[in-house]
């Protein structure tokens, strides 16, 4: 069938183009064409719009025509990650990890793909902790032909490779990341933390620690990082390590291994002890540690001292205080403490509407806001006035002390840095899960931190190199984005296709931000 014009001239002499629908056919030998109807007249048609809606309609009949007609032939296979793998192997190979594991490993005697199959465990990490069974099974989603002839003894044997290499790495990845960053290596802060767990015999012991556990077997974990967040090295210690004999040797390893003007110990008050902080003195190690104004003696009288305050950033004002010989610097936060004022008032405001009650309906006993209350006798309290008076002086305040002659605003920026190594712990308790760990040997428990630690590394590189192209998106969401790109195997006629997905707009501006081109739409595999 198709379509032809017909003119027709009518008895005043006019003519008229009519389109109709024709088919030929053949008849005694001969072709001809009949009138099958009229679709109406031309000019008509195209003034009421009604030719274009024909031929959409026929257009759309059509395309679904060949659709079905081609689905008997088309089979789409499987579908896998790949997006993920193509971001975080350009990561791997810009932070030099590519290089010096692939070196390392042709030096080494072992048989295996180290460098693949630590790259897996590490994507793995990333996106979808597991145990080392269970990243070996997720890796049959993954679309990576370079990880198909991976086995789960690799994976194990490539943690004993990196649990023996991994200070090798480590300064590789220091001079790697200062060229890729150009970072301030002059001050680079360290930090501890604990995880619990069965722990292997020399390695996990019982500890009192943050978690307050003195009944679970737990290790010590150490990470050095740069003011910019860039992770440089880590320490695994058993669970009973002090934290004054925990600084000692990373300050002793870090200045044999790293060339750093020097390495000052900035912590919180969770570590905090007078005879911690004579120690460090006693050694002539710099730190900078933050004092719980509420618990230390010496806070009330800084408070008391006079001064002015001096801004060094946007909601931070410092003011230098020297006490009993001491160096302390008072930090405050405007928005800090408006902060701080709109809370005690929610917590009085509360109090005073459970009195009015007749009782406390538990309030004593919730976090923040026994200090408010006063009890009388049996059954009876009241609010603690005076302090409530007393914690206003707090409002926005916070105390640091520190052995360094630092200027007071790069003490003050310096500790401000400190929330860098703390998020790298969340990370690796929570978004990595360095715990619990499924190991029983201590190469294989420090092969795993180890591991939980490139892992943080590859972390570090991503957001350095997002936020340098604007990207203001948290990597959480990049990689969340990034997952969505999958790989599809399509078979058509014979021949296999890979196909990929669409790219979400924050995963393009990842890969644009890294220089990745992202893999072809479709490409024949065979």
């Amino acid at each position: 069938m198709f379509i032809r014009q017909r003119i027709v001239r009518s008895s005043s002499g006019r003519e008229h183009t009519y389109l109709e629908l024709a088919r030929t056919y053949r008849k005694d030998g001969k072709v001809r064409q009949e009138r099958l109807c009229s679709l109406g007249r031309l000019d008509e048609l195209r003034e009421s719009g009604n030719i274009d809606r024909m031929i959409a309609s026929l257009v759309k009949v059509a395309k679904e025509d060949w659709v079905r007609k081609e689905a008997v032939e088309l089979e789409a296979i499987w579908s896998k990650e790949y997006g993920v793998v193509v971001l975080v192997r350009r990561l791997w190979q810009d932070l030099g990890l590519a290089e010096v594991i692939g070196e390392l490993y042709r030096r080494s005697p072992m048989e295996v793909g180290v460098e693949e199959g630590l790259l897996a465990m590490v994507t793995n990490r990333l996106v979808d902790p597991r145990s080392k069974l269970s990243t070996y099974r997720w890796l049959e989603g993954v679309y990576a032909p370079e990880w198909e002839k991976l086995e789960l003894s690799h994976l194990y044997r490539a943690l004993d490779f990196l649990d023996e290499h991994i200070r090798t790495v480590e300064e590789a990845l220091f001079v790697r990341s200062q060229d890729l960053f150009s970072l301030e290596v002059d001050l680079v802060l360290f930090d501890t933390t604990d995880f619990e767990g069965q722990g292997p015999q020399g390695l996990g012991k019982l500890g009192l620690r943050r978690d307050k556990r003195p009944d679970l077997v737990q290790l010590v974990i150490g990470v050095l990082m740069t003011r910019e967040g860039i992770p440089v090295a880590h320490y695994v210690f058993p669970g009973n390590t002090a934290d004054i004999d925990a600084f000692r040797h990373t300050v002793k390893d870090v200045k044999e291994r790293f060339p750093l003007e020097q390495v000052i110990i900035v912590a919180d008050g969770g570590v905090l002890s007078e005879g911690l902080l004579k120690a460090l003195e006693a050694e002539g190690q710099g730190y900078i540690v933050g004092i719980p104004l509420r618990k230390w003696k010496a806070a009330d009288e800084v408070l008391k001292r006079g001064g002015r305050y001096h801004k060094v950033a946007p909601n931070l004002e410092v003011k230098e205080v020297e006490q009993d010989g001491k160096r302390y610097i008072l930090c405050y936060n405007p928005e800090q403490e408006e902060r701080d004022r709109k809370e005690r008032a929610s917590f009085v405001a509360q109090i005073e509407a459970e009195l009015a009650r007749g009782g406390l309906g538990g309030l004593a006993k919730k976090k923040g806001y026994g200090r408010y209350l006063k009890v009388l006798d049996e059954g009876r309290a009241e609010i603690n006035w005076r302090q409530v008076r007393g914690e206003e002086r707090y409002d926005g305040k916070y105390l640091l002390r520190t052995s360094t002659s630092l200027p007071p605003a790069e003490i003050a920026q310096a500790y401000k840095g400190l929330w860098r190594v703390e998020r790298g712990f969340r990370e690796l308790k929570s978004g990595l899960e360095v715990r619990p760990c499924y190991h029983w040997t201590p190469p294989r428990v420090r092969g795993h931190i180890a591991l939980c630690f490139l892992a943080l590394v590859i972390e570090a590189g991503l957001e350095q190199v997002l936020r340098a192209h604007g990207c203001q998106a948290s990597v959480r969401d990049v990689l969340e984005a990034v997952e969505q790109v999958k790989a599809v195997r399509v078979e058509l006629d014979r021949e296999v296709f890979l196909a990929r997905t669409q790219l979400p707009p924050l995963a393009q501006e990842a890969f644009a931000a890294l220089g990745i081109r992202p893999p072809s739409k479709v490409q024949l595999l065979s």
